[in-house]
């Protein structure tokens, strides 16, 4: 459908001009006054208006404020037609709105690409920015991608955790939506980015990238000289990722990563690892996967031991609230411990079916 353009010009000349450069490529519409505008507007809102300003009864400056004081049409771009080159009707013009001036006696191809420049604008952002969205949704695609495979690399070293990122991934996103519906912490929560925290969260383990697969993977219990060692993953992981942000522009992603590599090991009473922190100096991202962490070591299968029911698994973590876990989470925990269990990972069965 063609664009509609008003010209509004007390000249017959400049009217019969405009409308023969202009009829080809847009429905043009002559007016030889501000008022026959007005008249007719209130009938036809058109794309735009090329609108003199030296007219009798009404100039365009007058109209073209009329114009932006009607809600109806204010949005309407407005060019000016005028022989005028004072730098003052320049500065009155655009304080009023106008989006460009067009100097008389002016030719076709000049109209022509003016009114194309300002008409196609609009679909020219919406296009770009159509482009961007795209660009910016392969960025995190690749980024996702990248995150994934990186903890995926990470986790294939340790024999017993498969899906573990996955799905402690899955038990933050269910206690944060929970938490956020009942309005807690709201100072740490109602700042968070909800997709990029909970994907950076896959992350929290990535330091057992520098734990010897001996320990990593040794079918018993730990020596306190080997566990000394696999509890260097938490700051480990925080110096992975502080290399990679040297690196990276998306400082909140990795910023999150590594408050959760290094802070899932405190506990709310001041006894965890690394540093001993209590209290809610842990960061929210400790204290999240603390529960996340734990629920899911509980009901996972391990050489040194058999998975714990989910109902053993709620009770241990229910009795450790207010010492090992923030008990306001580990309150939110309970009340969705059947959400827990239906995103938990079916039990091992043996070949016997026993």
């Amino acid at each position: 459908m063609q664009k509609t353009i008003f010209v509004v010009d007390d000249n017959d000349t400049n009217l019969s001009v405009a409308k023969e450069a202009l009829k080809d490529h847009y429905r043009v519409m002559t007016l030889p006054s501000a008022a026959k505008m007005f008249s007719l507007i209130e009938k036809v809102k058109p794309d735009m208006i090329l609108l003199d300003i030296e007219m009798p009864e009404m100039d365009g400056f007058e109209a073209l404020q009329r114009l932006k004081e009607n809600d109806s049409f204010a949005d309407i771009p407005v060019i000016f037609l005028t022989s005028m080159t004072d730098a003052s009707v320049e500065v009155r013009g655009f304080q009023l709105g106008v989006i460009d001036f067009i100097i008389k006696p002016f030719s076709a191809p000049v109209l022509i690409n003016r009114i194309k420049t300002h008409l196609n604008i609009d679909e020219l952002i919406q296009e770009r920015t159509i482009q961007l969205q795209k660009k910016t949704t392969e960025l995190l695609h690749l980024q996702n991608a990248i995150i994934f495979g990186f903890a995926d690399l990470v986790e294939s070293r340790d024999e017993e955790t498969g899906g573990h990122v996955d799905r402690t991934s899955a038990y933050i996103k269910l206690l944060l939506d929970e938490m956020v519906v009942r309005g807690l912490y709201p100072d740490e929560i109602e700042v968070l980015e909800m997709d990029l925290f909970v994907s950076s969260a896959r992350l929290h383990d990535v330091g057992k990238i520098a734990i010897s697969d001996v320990i990593l993977n040794k079918p018993g219990k730990l020596t306190e000289e080997e566990f000394a060692i696999m509890k260097t993953h938490t700051t480990e992981g925080e110096k992975a990722i502080e290399h990679l942000a040297s690196r990276a522009d998306d400082v909140e992603f990795l910023w999150n990563a590594q408050l959760f590599a290094g802070s899932h090991h405190e506990r709310w009473d001041g006894k965890g690892y690394p540093r001993g922190l209590s209290g809610a100096n842990i960061p929210i991202q400790g204290r999240l996967m603390a529960i996340a962490d734990v629920y899911d070591a509980l009901v996972s299968e391990r050489p040194y031991k058999k998975p714990f029911t989910h109902d053993e698994a709620v009770k241990m973590i229910m009795e450790n609230s207010g010492t090992q876990f923030d008990p306001v989470i580990a309150d939110v925990f309970y009340e969705l411990r059947d959400c827990f269990k239906a995103t938990e990972r079916p039990a091992k069965t043996s070949d016997d079916g026993q």
